[in-house]
């Protein structure tokens, strides 16, 4: 009973911080229980533990992400947009997400995993909102997931963009230039700083696209990384929904 009564509190409050109210609470319950904390109560293996949730949201996860980018970033291919997604779906990311939400707080661990920093492992964190993710869509829908992911990831995504550097923004935006009959980029080193062996470079990017001017600036440790990242900011800046219309 007192287990019961410990767990129906911390949905509660765990509901009203995040604003969010569950039509069956049982399923966040069980999105907020490790499995650690079954195995302790000798409950057995197939019993009230998030790892189907968890598998499940993973899937939602990336159907949410997958849409949203598709939708946002036009002009970025299909690798381009996986090594992005690849990013936003990290257990690294979804671990930041969950400790800014102090997640790990919620949980349900046994004594053992708990002291052995259970609530501020990554893995057991990024499940635990895959796992939260999954029951929000099982007890209302999709949209409610979603509004609970944007949530948390509005805050990271130009994070999100920068992390996927293996994409080449420079020929991304160069052949977003070319589609539009626009010219090509210009790259003008603004500045250099620090000693040699720890040196950054401002590289400023400007393009002439449907008519307007528009510059970014980008840091790095080499031109470049600089020049990488001020292409990055333009390609922002021409994904927004006005500049595609």
């Amino acid at each position: 009973m007192m287990a019961k009564n410990k767990q129906f509190e911390r949905v509660l409050e765990f509901e009203n911080k995040l604003g969010i109210t569950f039509n069956k609470k049982e399923l966040l319950i069980l999105a907020l229980t490790h499995s650690s904390y079954v195995r302790r109560r000798g409950m057995g293996r197939f019993t009230s533990d998030n790892e189907r949730l968890e598998f499940f949201g993973d899937a939602v996860l990336k159907l949410v992400v997958s849409e949203y980018l598709y939708q946002n970033y036009p002009n970025l291919d299909e690798g381009d947009l996986t090594k992005i997604r690849a990013q936003i779906v990290s257990d690294r990311m979804l671990a930041q997400f969950a400790k800014d939400l102090k997640l790990g707080e919620y949980i349900l661990f046994s004594y053992g995993e708990e002291n052995a920093g259970g609530k501020d492992r990554q893995s057991n964190l990024a499940g635990a909102v895959e796992a939260i993710l999954g029951a929000l869509y099982l007890d209302s829908g999709i949209e409610e997931a979603k509004k609970f992911f944007f949530r948390m990831f509005s805050g990271y995504e130009k994070q999100a963009l920068l992390d996927g550097e293996e994409v080449n923004y420079k020929t991304t935006l160069q052949e977003t230039l070319q589609q539009q009959r626009c010219e090509l980029p210009l790259y003008n080193v603004l500045k250099e700083e620090g000693p040699e062996h720890e040196k950054f470079f401002y590289v400023e990017a400007e393009v002439l696209f449907k008519g307007s001017s528009l510059k970014a600036v980008g840091k790095g440790n080499t031109k470049k990384e600089a020049e990488q990242a001020a292409a990055r900011r333009i390609m922002i800046i021409i994904d927004k929904p006005n500049n595609r219309e």
